[in-house]
């Protein structure tokens, strides 16, 4: 296995441990930043899903690929809004119990292994689609290690288990590289999969984040997201 989509793993799984670590660490940060991370980042993972991921997995596995990205849409679904139903992308305010920080886990770990696969299948395409797909993930990691820890600590779990849980999401990115070697499966339809699963974070986790939001400080920050994703396409020759 090349070096190189292990090693953007690994920055991934860190920003998600480095959000839970602004959490954990009661530091102060901007709420309103945040919401910008949120909606650029929704920009950027909706214009790399449609642009890029989907035109080349359906190019290589035509119909089946087609067909894995809506089932990665789909389980991403199940797994985050049908079985766990409190989880979003941001700061938990409200109390909740442990059964639902643990639900939220096992979606989000979940995701978090596509988000592996989708590093590993770009880079199995090209360094500069492996690079944009690397760009998208890592946008939404911290926002993602900062809402995992804050519902755990809403749940009443320790500073150290808030951590544990981000912690976890960064493990199963790596995991999601690696297995992505070993499996047929993914070798083949991966890059698929990442699609279906990018798709729904952005356009179904992140938006609703952001949308209700009043100004026009996120619908900008929403457009400049897939503006970055073309220059950043231009500027690595995807």
């Amino acid at each position: 296995m090349s070096p190189q989509p292990l090693a953007y793993a690994l920055i991934a799984a860190l920003a998600n441990v480095l959000g839970a670590a602004a959490v954990t660490s009661r530091a102060r940060w901007s709420m309103r930043a945040l919401d910008v991370m949120v909606a650029l980042s929704a920009g950027f993972m909706i214009a790399v899903s449609v642009a890029e991921l989907l035109p080349e997995a359906i190019e290589r596995g035509g119909r089946n690929a087609a067909l894995a990205a809506l089932a990665g849409y789909l389980l991403v679904h199940l797994t985050q809004h049908t079985f766990a139903r409190h989880f979003h992308f941001g700061e938990e305010t409200h109390e909740v119990n442990t059964a639902v920080s643990a639900s939220a886990l096992v979606g989000l770990l979940l995701h978090t292994f596509f988000d592996g696969v989708a590093i590993a299948s770009g880079f199995d395409v090209s360094a500069a689609l492996g690079f944009l797909v690397f760009m998208a993930i890592l946008l939404h990691k911290l926002p993602e290690g900062l809402a995992i820890s804050s519902l755990f600590l809403a749940a009443g779990a320790g500073r150290r288990a808030a951590l544990g849980a981000a912690t976890a999401l960064g493990v199963a990115t790596v995991v999601g590289v690696f297995m992505t070697q070993y499996i047929a499966g993914l070798r083949s339809f991966g890059l698929a999969l990442s699609a279906g699963v990018t798709l729904y974070v952005a356009a179904s986790n992140l938006v609703p984040e952001f949308q209700s939001k009043p100004g026009w400080r996120m619908p900008i920050s929403f457009f400049a997201g897939c503006a970055l994703f073309f220059a950043a396409r231009m500027v690595t020759g995807s």
